[in-house]
């Protein structure tokens, strides 16, 4: 009776993956193999071929952002009125050609000229891409949807370093750049097999540009978006600096594990509820940052990488959930477009900030930055808990 039971309550389970979800998951897989593959070269490109200082490297990291932020929110409204499908497609072209157009830069400005490219199309493919996950996952399997559709994402991430710094030890910059470019090109390719799932009837409702209820998850977010920066703009300099021939081994041991949790413990943030995933998330961000800020040693930048890599898995999903549950389905999009515009916003400000916190202190003290970074972020979520006890509050009220 009781296998009975579970095999009938597993098929009341509303449906999860179809073709479309594997399509998305297709496209992003192969744009951030392509962003993964820059993560540990452009730093080297920066401060080798171009002689430029850690400052430069920051800023060339992170230019991409400033671009990304400003149009985030205008591509959700975008996503909201137009559709999803035509921001996977132009996003994932744009970011293919600026890609290849690092090669033609021989000097840092015009390098961070195609970087504000990259953050053009990066702005549209990722909210598209994001914004069909949430439109065809159920609600009560949201987190575990994004779980799984990060999957992809970290795929991708786990991927790209390895064939990234491969290609450049074996033939130099331009084919890196080439191949990088070639794969987000076919992200946006991709895109043209993907079905419409904008809700119909809301192309001429107003829309909200930024919407108030992704505030203070985005806030949040970008607590760990300023180490997520410093990790992907001086982990390829710090382990040179400690002893290590190349980077591509920490990226593949941070992508492993966060594909690990995604894909094992996919439903863990609707388990645990996205409040309580998202606290024990920015403990392991904060906590493997402070031990990769005290013990200089490859053994140590292992430890941390493990415990920030654990953090950094459970929190994006949880904190996402929080944010689309604040609104309707209408604004979804919207919802998006604030809410990872947090994350380029926070990526630029930190890789430039961490540039210039590494040139005074040194690698060491940048983590340690991030670290406390991380720690603000679990003061914030106590004022997440406090506001949804006050609604559950002013709920019981009403229903009494």
């Amino acid at each position: 009776m009781g296998r009975a039971l579970g095999i009938a309550m597993k098929r009341s389970r509303p449906r999860l993956l179809s073709r479309l979800f594997l399509l998305v998951m297709l496209s992003t897989f192969a744009y951030f193999i392509a962003v993964g593959m820059i993560t540990p070269t452009l730093p080297r490109y920066v401060e080798g071929p171009l002689g430029s200082s850690n400052f430069a490297v920051g800023v060339t990291v992170g230019a991409f952002a400033v671009t990304a932020v400003l149009l985030r929110p205008l591509v959700g409204r975008t996503g909201d009125r137009r559709g999803r499908r035509i921001l996977i497609i132009g996003g994932g072209i744009v970011v293919g050609l600026s890609i290849v157009g690092y090669d033609l830069a021989r000097s840092l400005f015009p390098l961070i000229l195609a970087r504000l490219a990259t953050g053009v199309g990066e702005a549209a493919f990722y909210v598209g891409a994001a914004s069909v996950i949430n439109d065809i996952a159920p609600d009560e399997r949201r987190g575990e949807a994004l779980s799984y559709f990060s999957l992809a994402l970290f795929g991708g991430l786990a991927a790209g370093p390895l064939i990234g710094e491969s290609i450049l030890e074996a033939s130099g910059f331009t084919p890196v750049w080439i191949a990088a470019g070639a794969a987000a090109v076919f992200a946006g390719l991709v895109g043209f097999l993907v079905t419409e799932t904008r809700p119909e009837g809301i192309g001429a409702q107003p829309m909200k540009l930024i919407h108030r209820g992704a505030l203070l998850p985005g806030v949040i977010l970008s607590t760990n978006i300023w180490g997520l920066a410093t990790f992907s703009a001086f982990i390829p300099l710090y382990v040179l600096q400690i002893g290590m021939a190349g980077s591509r081994f920490v990226f593949a041991v941070n992508s492993a594990i966060i594909l690990s949790i995604r894909l094992f413990g996919a439903r863990l943030p609707d388990k645990l509820g996205p409040g309580k995933s998202s606290r024990l998330a920015l403990s392991g961000v904060m906590l493997g940052f402070l031990v990769m800020s005290l013990w200089a040693d490859p053994v140590g930048l292992f430890l941390g990488t493990v415990l920030y890599s654990i953090g950094h898995a459970l929190l994006f999903p949880a904190l996402m959930t929080l944010a689309i549950n604040r609104a309707p389905v209408s604004e979804r999009g919207a919802v998006v477009g604030t809410f990872t515009a947090f994350f380029d916003l926070s990526f630029g400000i930190g890789a430039a900030s961490a540039g210039a916190i590494a040139t005074a202190f040194g690698y060491n003290g940048a983590f340690g930055i991030a670290s406390a970074v991380a720690a603000g972020g679990l003061i914030l979520m106590g004022y997440v808990s406090r506001s949804r006890a006050r609604v559950r509050a002013e709920a019981a009220s009403e229903a009494a």
